[in-house]
């Protein structure tokens, strides 16, 4: 007993200042040295781990500093639990504190399942490489992951706020008499969501039909360009320019465009030349196949010279070449375009296009015409 009356009589100091404190005062220090406690907890737990994966690859160093807010938001939650366990309230005060925490947990359970989303995506598309040559299947499934993801990403932020909103009495009540009526104002709230929850529907239409996908190569509205970014309302494509043109993800349900690159990314190019008659068409084939072969743009696939129409003073020759992909193709076309007419002007001329006229002389020619001159002069 002895022992322990000093221990006794310190806990009695101690408790005498405490005491004399407000029970608002006391509660909002315990709050205030939770938060600050579980700040403390929390940064130095994540040096240590951060230190800890300093030395593996990317993925486990992005996956602890992704995990960074969620984590931090979790143990202040649990600290201010703790603390209004322990603390002075009143029965207001521990209603309203039972409440806040409650929608605290409700969207630390949303975080860590939009966390848990872009984990898994991150993860799932490592396997698949955008910078190969032949990326048709990585193109696939990252235009596929990429819009469910959003999709799921909305679906999570509209599931958490729902389940927020209904720990409060009297918005449940409301969403329950709005459900059970479907009278107009769910007409007018459907009407006035129906921009949004049709491109919704249309980036799940993408997703699973994939009529573009990321990186493909689109001529749209006169434009050509790559497929930079789908979100969860539209398309960014990057033009050959460098400018960005933004379109709704309906427009891809309901209007028609070309896709350069839907089955693969090889191309044939087109090559329209404009030659004089006299042009030596077997020169000229050979000439293509040899600049053809020479060239580090051509796959090896397709290369052909054609004469597709004859006009009035000039024959039409239409020359096929083919290329791994759309930027390939294109300059290969340059390319044979420029040899080509250098190696006409050096060598062949008279087959670059021409006009002829045909001049009548001024003197009288033949027999007929001789005599008239004769009875002319006399």
């Amino acid at each position: 007993m002895n022992q322990a009356a000093p221990w006794s009589q310190a806990a009695t100091w101690l408790s005498m200042p405490l005491s004399l404190l407000p029970p608002w005062l006391i509660s909002l220090g315990a709050f205030a040295l939770a938060v600050a406690l579980a700040l403390l907890a929390h940064r130095t737990a994540f040096a240590i781990v951060t230190r800890l994966v300093s030395g593996m690859d990317l993925f486990w160093r992005s996956l602890v500093s992704r995990t960074h807010g969620p984590t931090r938001f979790a143990v202040i939650t649990v600290a201010l639990g703790f603390a209004a366990s322990v603390s002075p309230l009143s029965e207001g005060q521990a209603v309203l504190i039972r409440q806040v925490l409650l929608v605290c947990f409700v969207a630390l359970v949303g975080w860590i399942a939009k966390t848990a989303l872009h984990v898994w995506t991150t993860v799932y598309l490592r396997r698949f490489k955008l910078d190969a040559d032949d990326n048709l299947l990585a193109r696939k499934h990252v235009t596929q992951t990429r819009i469910l993801q959003r999709v799921g990403d909305i679906a999570i932020v509209i599931v958490a706020l729902s389940a927020a909103l209904m720990t409060f009495d009297g918005v449940r009540q409301y969403g329950v008499s709005l459900l059970a009526s479907a009278g107009a104002a769910g007409i007018v709230v459907g009407l006035a969501l129906q921009p949004v929850l049709k491109n919704i529907f249309a980036g799940i239409q993408l997703a699973v039909t994939q009529p573009i996908r990321i990186d493909d190569a689109l001529l749209v509205e006169g434009e050509w360009g790559n497929v930079e970014e789908i979100t969860s309302t539209y398309v960014v494509m990057r033009l050959w320019d460098w400018r960005r043109m933004i379109l709704p993800l309906s427009y891809f349900i309901e209007k028609p465009f070309q896709n350069w690159t839907r089955d693969n990314a090889a191309l044939i190019g087109t090559v329209m030349l404009y030659l004089d008659y006299e042009t030596p068409i077997d020169v000229l084939r050979a000439k293509v196949e040899e600049i053809a072969n020479g060239s580090k743009l051509w796959d090896r696939r397709v290369v052909n010279v054609q004469v597709t129409d004859f006009r009035q003073s000039t024959m039409e020759v239409r020359i096929l070449v083919s290329a791994g992909t759309s930027p390939r193709a294109f300059d290969l076309r340059c390319e044979v375009r420029e040899k080509l007419i250098a190696f006409l002007q050096r060598e062949h001329p008279r087959s670059l296009p021409r006009l002829r006229a045909e001049t009548r002389s001024s003197e009288p020619t033949g027999p007929a015409n001789a005599a008239i001159a004769r009875h002319a002069a006399e």
